[in-house]
């Protein structure tokens, strides 16, 4: 490494230090924290900066780590959330990783890229807790808004470093996608925005097709979809988080770690595959020429006329 390295690599580790001290006392505090608009946002811009200073440095565990950290802050600035102390803990346990790989940084071995993936899968079970139990004590469109509303994002506020171009990733790409699905959400619940909703699941499973975990996780997304016994309401946190989730393993190149939830799966588990279908001739027509190929339609077609 060289001396400009290093010295650019000290700034953010001592600006690091000073954000940690602000997340922590902030999550010390969390019940009185996220009550004030002004603690909130400054938890967030700590997060966000040392996500900053991490991804542009290379450090690809503290810009993940942290990056779940100011998502799980946004929830605060977007709807009333319900502090408990198991939330008070599992927002510390959080932290300790951020804090622990910050710590191994400023060491003399320094943190290897290996270490980092390393303690970053470890605690995967961490913040997928902290996520579903935020989720529990945020009021619905709180957790949405966690997910859609990203359109405005903050620009970097960190070091000055050599800039580096930016990385498509799965995350990225599909974020896009979670928007367009949480405005359909938000609508009304008829067979065309389900249509909608379906085919926005065909084009985030293209994202990443050679894995097998993300497009049965995204099959059984759209299966709790096409289920008109659930509503919008219902569907529209459970379907767009876990999407998220299995986006962030991707992300992480851990795609043998995305899972489905047990109820994303009992929203899934229809008996009998079921449609809505317009009212009017033409639409149901033009709905069903996509949903059946030409044989199934044959078939169709000789039972109607039986």
């Amino acid at each position: 490494m060289s001396d400009n390295q290093q010295r650019i690599l000290g700034y953010f580790i001592e600006e690091a230090k000073e954000h940690l001290e602000t997340l922590e006392n902030g999550l010390l505090n969390l019940s009185t924290a996220s009550e004030d608009s002004e603690q909130v946002d400054d938890l967030f811009r700590a997060a966000h900066s040392i996500k900053g200073g991490g991804a542009m440095l290379g450090y690809g565990s503290i810009q993940k780590t942290a990056h779940r950290l100011e998502d799980a802050f946004k929830v605060f600035r977007d709807g009333t959330v319900n502090v408990d102390e198991k939330l008070e803990s599992l927002f510390l346990s959080a932290f300790d990783v951020l804090k622990d790989l910050i710590t191994r940084l400023e060491s003399p071995e320094g943190l290897s890229e290996a270490q980092g993936k390393e303690l970053v899968k470890g605690a995967e079970s961490q913040f997928k807790e902290l996520q579903q139990h935020l989720d529990q004590c945020a009021d619905v469109e709180a957790v949405i808004a966690d997910i859609g509303d990203n359109s405005n994002q903050e620009e970097t506020e960190t070091i000055a470093a050599p800039a580096q171009a930016e990385t498509a990733t799965p995350l990225a790409e599909i974020r896009p996608l979670l928007r367009e699905m949480l405005q359909l959400f938000r609508g009304e619940d008829n067979a065309e925005t389900r249509e909608t909703l379906w085919n926005t699941c065909d084009r985030a499973k293209n994202l990443a097709p050679d894995h097998a975990n993300w497009t049965k996780l995204v099959e059984t997304g759209k299966s709790a979809i096409a289920n008109p016994k659930h509503s919008y309401n219902t569907l529209a946190p459970v379907v767009i988080q876990e999407l998220k989730q299995g986006a962030d393993c991707l992300e992480l190149d851990q795609p043998e770690q995305i899972n489905i939830s047990d109820t994303l799966k009992s929203l899934a588990n229809t008996p009998t595959p079921q449609v809505l279908i317009p009212a009017e001739p033409e639409a149901a027509a033009a709905l069903l020429k996509r949903i059946f190929n030409q044989q199934q339609l044959s078939q169709l077609r000789e039972k109607i006329s039986v």
